[in-house]
This record gives structure tokens, sequence and C-alpha cells, in this order.
């Protein structure tokens, strides 16, 4: 299932991509059921805050008619930063599943473990590495392109 999901996360990167949007794309499901898909949109939305997991968590809140996510599983393409991984905590998600560590600025394994961390009020159990070559690529291509258009 995390496949499947992953690549629903995949398709929603490649749009982003497509916009000029740092690729990463985000779906939230509760079993096997997708409740939302997002996508980074900070140029689009000209808002430094539009990263594809609070847009996704936003959105399941309004959807499920909930502040918590005890019982979904948020899936990202790319290790979540530290203001989304914030985000996670907050709204109590059940779990994380993401394709490709992020070293510069990843908080959920890489550069720090923040949902991890014993001293936050909630954490949120990870697994990284789902559909690892395919996020990597995209981002690898994304910002190659942007290189070569300076």
């Amino acid at each position: 299932m995390h496949e499947k999901m992953m690549e629903a996360a995949l398709t929603q990167a490649k749009i982003a991509y497509k916009r000029g949007e740092v690729p990463i794309g985000c779906v939230i499901a509760r079993g096997e059921e997708i409740v939302t898909r997002t996508r980074n949109s900070k140029i689009g939305d000209n808002d430094s805050l539009a990263h594809a997991e609070i847009k996704a968590i936003k959105k399941a809140q309004k959807i499920l008619g909930t502040k918590y996510l005890y019982d979904c599983t948020l899936y990202v393409t790319v290790e979540p930063c530290a203001m989304c991984a914030g985000a996670m905590i907050n709204a109590r998600v059940g779990k994380l599943v993401y394709g490709v560590k992020e070293p510069k600025t990843g908080c959920c394994g890489s550069l720090y473990d923040l949902v991890s961390d014993g001293r936050m009020n909630h954490r949120v159990p990870y697994e990284a590495g789902i559909k690892k070559e395919e996020c990597e690529k995209l981002m690898k291509d994304f910002f190659a392109e942007r290189r070569n258009k300076c």
C-alpha cells in the first residue's frame, strides 16, 4: 500500500515540477483511502508556508472535521523540514512515510529527528525510502534544470 500512496504523492510532485515549484508532493490517507492530495505551491501562491505537507494537513483536518489525524498516514516525496515536522506533531499525525532524505533541511531523521524527540508531546513513527530512486531523480532533475537556466 505504501508504494501506491507514494505513487500518488509523486504524481503531485510532477505537477509541481511542471509549474516551476520544487517538486514535492503529499498525500494523506486514512487506511487505504486517500483523504487529500497536495503539492508545493510556494511560488504560485507567493506563500513561503505553502509546503505540500502543511497544505495537506489543513485540507485533511477540514475534510475529516477534526484537528487531530491520529488514524492517518502522511506520505510525502521528500523528508519534511522543521516546520512540517512540527505541524505533524501538532496535528497528531499517526504515521509518516517519505521517499528521499533531505540532508540540508530534513527533520525526520537527517539533520534532526524532531518527530521522534521524546521531549515532544506526540511522536510520529516514520518509514523512509519508499520509491526513493524516483523521488530523488525528480529532485535532481529539477535542480539540474534550474542550474542550467542560470
